[in-house]
């Protein structure tokens, strides 16, 4: 298989952020919005012909798909390890460049509509471009230095697209709540990447993948620490990472105030591409995960994954902000996907928890761009992010209202949409591996469609409120974007996923587990009938619930009060007696030894200036005191 022409992808976006960012004055509005969607567009067309190139074309070997790299040396450190930069081609690498591509363009064509008429147009769609570039990068890593690389552009570009309207303290509050978060959760990553190149001696994730390598076969003999190796160490660091970046408990705040930031970027970022970075960064390391120490570090995925996912969709139930009801969707399915991969350190069949959450990450991105994008066009419709400010929209946007209920129902696990096939096979995984975490699977299952079709209902449907500006359906720019989505999320779920990504690169034959599958369906067809009852039309059975509730709801609509907890933590624990004791040390002692140095510097200069005063006088009183004081040096000397 060729593979030069792969440069491209990334290039193209590069091309066009560099271009749109350096002449953004010179440009007119409507001009960068075509650049930016003819950039995008090459590159997904790029990005369908590799996948069908590898795929179809590129021959096997022993029934296996192959493994194409293209790199060159970077940074040379010893005589065995370096840093190549180059690009990584196997089966969840295309199936990220087709994911990357699809969402990225579909978000610059429907940005072209949302964003008509913003100052910062031309400015909007370099960051755009910026990002995309950095999630390609990512993607096509070799090794773990690279994709670090790109795992801090893509926070970057995170950080300037959620802080876009920086005129509002509150997006410039949410874009930097990101990036601290997300940095804190990297410098755990870059720890266990240097900790993996000293004791492997290599950062490339060939080598670090092979089960019969050194890099697998001797962790048992490097240093340990509680009972763990240094490298089960730092495959725990590096999946906290990428738990920062997926937003996964406890470093989860920061991606519901990343709504901040215009809808099209959280239909980009926040559900289809950088927050499912973390899952990838696991399943590209997934063989060191699945056989060191036993596949301990898959079993702590496993369970951090099921709590986020419970956790979140029990928050989800009770916000009333739709942008943040499906952030903390977000976090649900990634959690699921996060379980997925995790169930795998159970001793069971690791292709198909594996499998399953590739499938889920590629399913999950159509399906909640699609709810993303739905919500923006309701946005831009009514102007209003509330629940209580809308109702009975479906009969003033009827292509919304379509396409955002195929949405709903895929995330719902509604046959024969893309989410029942993906969301089956990770319960059929747990199932296979862990009752405990299928039980948490099916009651996430449940939870997922009654908050979605609340959602829907209460947009939709609900009461019929009074508009003081009569909605209408948002222009063909940003419809077209969601039709084309509706119909992957129709049809995705039909493509034989298991065989052509699974933890071993060969296929197998993924069949329906016909009574999980009831089990799932019945459960969703519950949640989306007690959303029908409960915000259908306009009633008072959910204000009569939550004060049933009580403190249990007042919590949840707080989302446990952990943005509190940790503004309590930093300012009374970390401020109080980490950084004020450090900045008085530093205050003190490190400034106050520079500034007395300086301070004396001063002193002395100003008790001898007078030895430069400049007057003729003085230079002349001064050679001749000095002339008499040496010939009375010498004549000293001389007599004795």
């Amino acid at each position: 298989m060729q593979t030069a022409y792969l440069l491209l992808i990334p290039l193209i976006p590069l091309l066009v952020f560099l271009v749109l960012g350096i002449f953004n004055k010179r440009i007119k509005p409507a001009v960068s919005g075509y650049i930016g969607v003819a950039g995008l567009a090459a590159a997904t067309m790029l990005s369908c012909f590799a996948a069908f190139q590898y795929f179809f074309v590129a021959d096997k070997v022993n029934g296996a798909y192959q493994t194409f790299i293209q790199k060159t040396a970077w940074m040379q450190f010893t005589d065995t390890l370096q840093v190549d930069m180059g690009i990584f081609i196997d089966p969840i690498s295309v199936m990220m460049l087709v994911v990357v591509s699809t969402i990225s363009l579909m978000v610059h064509i429907y940005s072209r509509g949302y964003m008509k008429g913003d100052a910062g147009y031309t400015k909007f769609f370099a960051f755009l471009s910026l990002f995309t570039f950095s999630m390609y990068g990512l993607v096509l890593a070799t090794n773990l230095f690279q994709i670090y690389i790109f795992w801090e552009l893509v926070g970057v570009s995170s950080f300037l697209l959620i802080g876009y309207y920086y005129t509002k303290t509150s997006a410039v509050a949410a874009a930097k709540k990101a990036f601290i978060v997300t940095r804190f959760a990297d410098f755990g990553f870059l720890v266990g990447i240097l900790i993996i190149g000293y004791y492997t001696g290599t950062f490339d994730f060939e080598a670090l993948n092979n089960p019969a390598g050194s890099a697998i076969q001797n962790w048992a003999f490097t240093s340990t620490f509680m009972g763990l190796s240094a490298i089960t160490w730092a495959l725990i660091l590096i999946f906290m990472g990428g738990a920062g970046k997926s937003a996964m408990f406890p470093l989860h705040i920061w991606l519901p105030d990343a709504m901040e930031g215009p809808t099209p970027v959280s239909a980009l970022i926040h559900a289809a591409t950088m927050v499912v970075a973390g899952v990838y960064l696991v399943a590209r390391l997934f063989p060191m995960f699945l056989f060191v120490d036993d596949g301990f570090v898959l079993q702590v995925v496993a369970y951090v994954g099921a709590f986020s996912s419970l956790f979140a969709a029990v928050i989800a139930l009770t916000q009333t902000d739709i942008k943040r009801v499906l952030a903390f969707s977000t976090m649900s399915q990634i959690g699921y996907m996060m379980m997925a991969l995790g169930v795998s350190g159970f001793d069971g069949h690791e292709g198909v928890g594996y499998m399953a959450s590739m499938f889920h990450l590629f399913t999950h991105a159509m399906f909640k761009a699609l709810l993303f994008l739905g919500a923006g066009a309701v946005i831009h419709a009514v102007h209003s992010n509330y629940l209580q400010d809308m109702g009975g929209l479906r009969k003033y946007m009827p292509v919304t209202n379509f396409t955002f209920l195929v949405a709903a129902l895929a995330i719902a696990g509604v046959p024969p949409l893309a989410g029942f096939w993906s969301k089956d096979e990770i319960l059929v995984a747990a199932y296979e591996n862990s009752p405990l975490l299928y039980g948490i699977g099916v009651v996430v299952a449940g939870l997922t469609a009654f908050y979605m079709f609340r959602l829907y209902f209460g947009i939709f449907w609900g009461k019929n409120t009074r508009y003081a500006h009569t909605p209408h359906e948002a222009p063909l720019s940003m419809t077209i974007p969601l039709v084309l989505l509706a119909f992957f999320t129709s049809v995705v779920g039909f493509i034989p996923f298991s065989r052509f990504v699974t933890a071993d690169k060969m296929g197998f034959e993924a069949h329906l587990n016909y009574p999980l599958a009831a089990i799932a369906v019945a459960v969703g067809a519950a949640g989306i009938l007690l959303a029908w009852l409960f915000y259908k039309t306009e009633n008072d059975l959910s204000d009569r619930f939550a004060h049933a509730f009580g403190s249990l709801y007042l919590w949840t609509s707080h989302k446990f009060y952990f943005d509190e907890l940790y503004l309590f933590i930093t300012r009374n624990i970390i401020f109080r007696y980490i950084s004020a004791p450090i900045a008085f040390f530093d205050k003190k002692f490190v400034d106050g030894t520079m500034e007395g140095i300086g301070n004396k510097t001063v002193l002395l200069s100003r008790k001898i200036m007078s030895v430069q005063s400049g007057k003729v006088q003085d230079y002349a009183f001064g050679f001749i005191g000095g002339v008499v004081l040496l010939a009375a040096v010498f004549i000293y000397l001389w007599t004795f």
